[in-house]
Formats: structure tokens, C-alpha cells, sequence
């Protein structure tokens, strides 16, 4: 998910409006190595694009289905962005969407909480309750 340019440069903005409360999908491996070490520096695609790819709320299940299907073995992980200050940018990306990326490691300390994205009997991932 690279940033979509707009007249030579890409968009990035962050605003208090935007979600309080994003999401990363990710293998339950890559975040038990995570939670071994103390921090969390991203999939394989996240450190080719020099980011940590999120996805707010409404985006998450379009994400899972886009660059997930069919995978098993996957967690969502919550993050309060209240911490993550200015490393937090909100970038134009698929269908002139605003995403969120994080041009830092992920601060444990701003997970909410991590639950599994198990896959249906359809093999669609089964979303859980994404309340804080």
C-alpha cells in the first residue's frame, strides 16, 4: 500500500479528528516475537515500505480481504494513537483513502489489546468485537 502521489509528493496529515484507535493485522508469530523482544518493528512489507501499515476501524475488514485472504494464524492488534505523536501520519492510499502509517516501532505500551482473526467456514476472517 504505497502512497498515492498528488502533484510529486504524497499527502500526510495527521488531525485529531482522525481515529483514536487503529489496527494492524499481522501473523500471531511476528507478534509473539514482538512481545519476546519488547517491541514490534513491523511485517516484511511494512520494512520495504519504510512504515507500519494500520488500518482504521472501517478499513480493517477491506485490508484483511485485500492482503489476507485466506490466511490463517492472524491476530488484530488495537493501538491507542494518543502516544505515537508525530511518527503517526495519515497518507492517501488505496481508493484516495486516508490511511495510517507509523514511521516508528510500535510502542507496546500503546496496544489496547491483540485477539484472533480466525478465518469462517466461508474463509472470510471472522472479526471480533473491536471495542477498547
Amino acid at each position: 500500500m504505497g502512497c498515492a502521489p498528488l502533484s510529486g509528493r504524497a499527502i500526510s496529515h495527521y488531525s485529531r479528528r482522525m481515529s483514536s484507535i487503529i489496527y494492524k493485522i499481522c501473523p500471531s508469530g511476528l507478534w509473539e516475537e514482538a512481545l519476546a523482544t519488547g517491541r514490534f518493528t513491523g511485517a516484511p512489507v511494512d520494512h520495504r515500505d519504510g512504515y507500519i501499515h494500520f488500518s482504521t476501524a472501517a478499513q480493517a475488514r477491506e485490508t484483511a480481504a485485500k492482503h489476507f485472504a485466506g490466511q490463517a494464524g492472524l491476530l488484530i492488534v488495537a493501538v491507542d494513537t494518543a502516544s505515537l505523536g508525530d511518527a503517526l501520519k495519515y497518507e492517501v492510499s488505496r481508493g484516495g483513502a486516508l490511511f495510517p502509517h507509523l514511521y516508528a516501532d510500535l510502542p507496546l505500551d500503546a496496544v489496547l489489546w491483540a485477539k484472533p482473526l480466525p478465518l469462517g467456514a466461508d474463509g472470510v476472517h471472522v472479526f471480533p468485537d473491536m471495542a477498547p
